[in-house]
């Protein structure tokens, strides 16, 4: 049984920063992706970041660049997404997923990632 479980979110201001995390377990692939999305109301899911667990390659989408990094936690299986320079436009539920590892790559494709958590909301304020 796969468990994904985020944390780490809340209000913050703009140009602050904030580290999301999600604790995971059950996953027992040789290797996988794991990936971060978000959704704003009314807007359609997105993938942020993506990392091959096994690899490190990482995949981040154009408006993030620069400003968020994922990372993975092998001693307690935790998966990170950092999110520094916060921006109104950032404000969303953040969703943690994993995924097999397709043809060689972790794409930000909702369509890869079968295991969700329940998703933590960050909040930007001005």
């Amino acid at each position: 049984q796969v468990q994904l479980v985020e944390s780490g979110g809340g209000s913050v201001q703009v140009g602050g920063s904030l580290r999301l995390s999600c604790a995971a377990s059950g996953l027992t692939y040789s290797s996988y992706c794991m990936g971060w999305f978000r959704q704003a109301p009314g807007k359609q899911r997105e993938g942020v970041a993506s990392i091959y667990i096994g690899g490190g390659s990482t995949y981040y989408t154009d408006s993030v660049k620069g400003r968020f990094t994922i990372s993975q936690d092998n001693a307690n299986n935790t998966l990170y997404l950092l999110i520094n320079s916060l921006k109104p436009e950032d404000a969303a539920m953040y969703f943690c997923a994993a995924g097999l590892r397709r043809w060689s790559a972790c794409t930000l494709g909702t369509w890869q990632y079968n295991y969700w958590g329940q998703g933590t909301q960050v909040a930007v304020s001005s």
